[in-house]
């Protein structure tokens, strides 16, 4: 009966332990791959006058802002000669911001408000009504509120100043209210399609399996690498949001690409994926000049009717072709690496600046030894 009882308990444990091991490392939900084609957002923009600034508003010298003043004011019944006009408080702005997909009328979202003329900075700015449109030309949002700035700047009447990140730029919180929708369809002919954002054939197939499982035979085909086409169930044809839901949370593996990204300008270096290296030999080398200068000081002889002294710089002038004598060897063997952190190791015992080393990795994609693609940004 002990015996019999220890094994039960024994059964549970492991049963527990299986049903909270977690799910592949690899494996990613198919929101995190895909876009659903149709659903989308749109870029809204649109221009704007900002009011309320304390004389760091655009001079005369931009005169958008002033001639949109005049306008509006007259609009509103005020006359007035345009020479009379001579605001620093006034700032002319582009207004822009994203709208998200399915916004109704009435929800607000956010804007981002720049600077267009010579204004020193928006800090304490109010943003006036401004129409948004889109790429029709039709107004789908307005905005308007007080603004946000990032950052600040202050100065003396001496000259000093001190300023902290980017004062011509600010945003708006839930400035601009939706007043026209955009419609959005995303089931045409009882099928959608899903977007890949890093078009792969592998990955293709393999999100038309995990959708044939889920949802029956025949479900989704694999237009391209980029593309599947997915039908939607005659059991879902007037629940096609319950579909979706369930979609997106299905778990795909998706193929890794074998890329080494490399940043010149800053000297960056980033390898991810399943970066391989065959065996290679590997010389480099560098001209390196090295020039000195060393002042002597120049007196008469001893006889010398005449003279006096003076500093001559004597130049020594040093070139030498290759690697330093303390430094790795001229040629260098790496005998291959099978994962990424074999990879690093190998590179990095050639001793070689991240510079040198970007060009190092391009030569290794060029002779075939380095399995990886190679991006230079």
């Amino acid at each position: 009966m002990r015996i019999s009882s220890l094994l039960r308990a024994f059964a549970l444990v492991v049963l527990l332990g299986l049903s909270l091991t977690p799910k592949s490392a690899h494996a990613d939900r198919l929101r995190e791959l895909c876009d659903i084609v149709g659903v989308r957002e749109n870029q809204l923009i649109g221009y704007g006058i900002v009011t309320g600034l304390q004389g760091t508003g655009d001079d005369v010298t931009a005169p958008f802002a002033n001639q949109s003043i005049v306008a509006l004011l007259r609009r509103m019944g005020i006359q007035f000669d345009n020479d009379q006009v001579r605001l620093k408080n006034v700032a002319a702005v582009l207004v822009t911001t994203n709208m998200p997909a399915f916004a109704r009328q009435g929800a607000r979202i956010d804007v981002t408000v720049s600077s267009m003329g010579n204004a020193k900075s928006l800090q304490g700015g109010v943003l006036l009504q401004t129409l948004l449109s889109g790429a029709d030309r039709n107004v789908y949002a307005v905005a308007q509120g007080s603004l946000i700035v990032g950052g600040y700047e202050a100065g003396g009447k001496s000259g000093s100043s001190v300023k902290v990140n980017i004062t011509t730029t600010a945003r708006v919180p839930s400035g601009a209210l939706v007043e026209r929708e955009i419609p959005t369809s995303f089931v045409n002919d009882g099928h959608l399609t899903l977007a890949l954002r890093e078009a792969d054939f592998t990955t293709a197939s393999r999100i038309a399996t995990a959708l044939d499982k889920a949802f029956g035979p025949g479900t989704a085909m694999p237009l391209d690498g980029g593309a599947v086409r997915v039908a939607v169930p005659e059991t879902m044809k007037e629940r096609p949001v319950d579909m979706l839901a369930k979609l997106v949370e299905l778990d795909v593996s998706p193929a890794s690409s074998a890329r080494v990204v490399i940043n010149e300008r800053t000297g960056t270096i980033v390898a991810g994926g399943d970066v391989r290296l065959a065996p290679v030999a590997i010389s480099h080398g560098s001209l390196s000049i090295i020039i000195k200068e060393t002042p002597v000081v120049s007196q008469p002889g001893a006889f010398a009717q005449s003279g006096a002294t003076a500093t001559v710089e004597r130049t020594d002038v040093q070139a030498q072709e290759g690697s330093n004598p303390d430094g790795p060897p001229p040629m260098a063997y790496l005998s291959g690496a099978a994962t990424l952190a074999d990879v690093a190791k190998a590179l990095s015992s050639l001793g070689v600046t991240p510079r040198e080393l970007a060009s190092i990795l391009q030569a290794l994609r060029t002779a075939g030894a380095l399995r990886a693609d190679v991006i230079v940004q």
